[in-house]
């Protein structure tokens, strides 16, 4: 029991330690811009657990009034980078900011449409992916719980919770309300007691 409370510690210390920027409100921005006044919508992207935390953060955005969808780097690379619109933006994550197939989905995107805006969540604000983004937002590079120090274990939960304050901020920028919830969420338990008065 010692064990499990110590990994919840650290883990909870982690996001503690998340560093706050002003990058947060200018993303917030941006997103709202794009997607709330331009018709966009925002494309999350990532490898792996990165991208598993990617696909999470589209789908939790579109269920609170912002248009999201996840696009998997390597599959853009065989066609699916057509799902990106001028008006988009783009969220990638990879933790060392070194995924070579989020910098290849970046060349991808400018041969594209190059004016698209791109944030980034990373651990390193040296990386080049920080360097080529328009706002990156720091995981604060946690020490993993994994025994190795390799699996993605903090550091995903981390990601989870900046995915979470951006989906919170625009909800609050939006004005998102529980009726508005209530007409995405038809079925289930949530769509039930969004619909109580």
């Amino acid at each position: 029991m010692e064990r499990i409370k110590d990994i919840f510690r650290r883990e909870a210390e982690a996001i503690k330690n998340i560093p706050v920027n002003g990058f947060y409100e200018n993303a917030v921005d941006a997103v709202y811009e794009r997607v709330h006044l331009k018709n966009g919508k925002v494309i999350t992207s990532g490898m792996g657990k990165a991208g598993q935390i990617a696909s999470n953060i589209a789908t939790t955005l579109s269920s609170t009034g912002t248009p999201a969808v996840f696009l998997h780097p390597s599959e853009a690379q065989h066609g699916d980078l057509g799902i990106i619109q001028k008006n988009d933006i783009l969220l990638c994550i990879s933790n060392s900011g070194k995924t070579r197939e989020i910098l290849e989905l970046l060349d991808l995107k400018t041969s594209l449409y190059e004016d698209i805006p791109v944030i980034v969540i990373t651990s390193d604000p040296e990386s080049e992916l920080a360097r080529r983004s328009d706002f990156f937002l720091l995981t604060g590079n946690p020490e993993e719980v994994c025994i190795l120090g390799l699996t993605p274990t903090t550091s995903t939960t981390v990601m989870t919770v900046i995915g979470d304050a951006i989906v919170v901020l625009l909800e609050e920028k939006i004005g998102f309300t529980k009726m508005e919830y209530a007409k995405r969420h038809h079925g289930g338990y949530l769509g039930k007691k969004s619909r109580d008065e």
